[in-house]
């Protein structure tokens, strides 16, 4: 069975009402990743990465100040305590009896945090920490990726710690032909803790959608962003908008019709937490064009729900009325959360994707 996520058309044509922004289009592929168990043949987030045995795994140099952040979890208790949630929220809300699994892992971590308080940080700030998998994109599932040479495949990782100055993850992009790889690493090192849970990706396998997108109302001109402000535009293109967004039209668009939420590659960037920011290639001065966005949510709460795919309709209205309980958001399947539930976005040099990439919260 083929896995299909499918955007609902958008409630209004823009460039119906706005001719104007047809040349600021971009494609963009929705890349809707949901749980399940993608192989490393996959393009996936947070799965096992097609990753050659003789070549070694990436580890983070930087150092790591926040080693003693509070929060003392491997990434295999994170998964298992996110299971643990999972099965009490199908029991709805049950408090059984806890399993042998669960009260091992209760044991271990509180033998590890016994440890820590008795002797400190495990390891040194300088240790170097394995970088976690964040996602596996094949050029046949994402063709809009621009990889150098003969490459075929997008690996994306990061060191679970926050890094100075902006408290994020440091990533790492590795570009690789699929066809050139052997004997597979399995299983690849881990780091012994996370600095936070939501820099844990849960194992997703992709949908990857083509969808068509508009800048935010942050990267319109100023003349553009007039024309979107103006109700009578609206009005006179008949387009189908509730009056209660008449004095606020332009956040309509933002909403409903400009860059899409969630996963996804290419298109415009998803501004809002800051202003827009351009990037510059290190190596050249080109501006840098975005390459992957990694999401906290796949869509926004309230009238932000139009986004989820037809096929998820019925749960986004359900949660966005009931809310959702123990971490099992349906718009949260991949559990990552950068920033304060914001958005990651990796760019690149569109003159060469070797040059060095840069990533940016927002």
């Amino acid at each position: 069975m083929v896995f299909v996520r499918t955007t609902p058309p958008r409630p209004v044509d823009v460039t119906g009402v706005f001719p104007e922004l047809a040349p600021l289009a971009r494609p963009a592929i929705r890349l809707h990743p949901r749980p399940g168990s993608p192989s490393v043949g996959e393009s996936s987030v947070g799965g096992p990465l097609l990753w050659p045995v003789e070549e070694p795994w990436p580890h983070c140099e930087a150092s790591h100040l926040h080693r003693d952040s509070g929060f003392r979890q491997s990434p295999d208790d994170v998964r298992l305590i996110r299971r643990m949630r999972a099965r009490r929220h199908g029991d709805h809300g049950g408090r059984g009896g806890m399993t042998p699994e669960e009260e091992a892992a209760k044991e271990r971590n509180a033998a590890m945090l016994a440890e820590r308080l008795d002797a400190g940080p495990p390891l040194p700030a300088d240790c170097p920490v394995p970088m976690l998998p964040v996602a596996q994109l094949y050029l046949r599932d994402v063709p809009l990726l621009r990889p150098p040479g003969q490459a075929d495949l997008l690996q994306v990782l990061w060191c679970p710690y926050d890094h100075d100055p902006n408290w994020k993850p440091s990533t790492a992009l590795f570009w690789r032909s699929a066809a050139e790889v052997g004997d597979i690493l399995a299983p690849p090192p881990e780091p012994y803790e996370v600095n936070y849970e939501g820099y844990v990706p849960e194992p997703c396998v992709l949908a990857p959608e083509a969808i068509t997108e508009y800048p935010n109302s942050l990267d319109l001109s100023p003349q553009m962003l007039l024309m979107v402000e103006d109700w009578s535009r609206w009005q006179a293109a008949g387009a189908d908008v509730d009056s209660s967004y008449a004095e606020y039209p332009r956040d309509f668009y933002d909403v409903h019709l400009a860059d899409a939420p969630g996963w996804k590659a290419g298109g415009w960037p998803p501004w809002g937490r800051t202003d827009p920011n351009p990037r510059y290639c290190t190596v050249c001065d080109v501006r840098m064009v975005p390459l992957l966005t990694i999401a906290s949510f796949e869509w926004d709460g309230g009238e932000g729900h139009s986004w989820a795919p037809h096929e998820e309709q019925a749960a986004a209205y359900a949660a966005n009325t009931a809310g959702h309980c123990c971490g099992q958001d349906p718009s949260q399947p991949t559990k990552v959360e950068v920033g304060s539930t914001d958005n990651m976005q990796i760019y690149v040099c569109p003159t060469s994707p070797e040059h060095p990439h840069t990533d940016l919260i927002q």
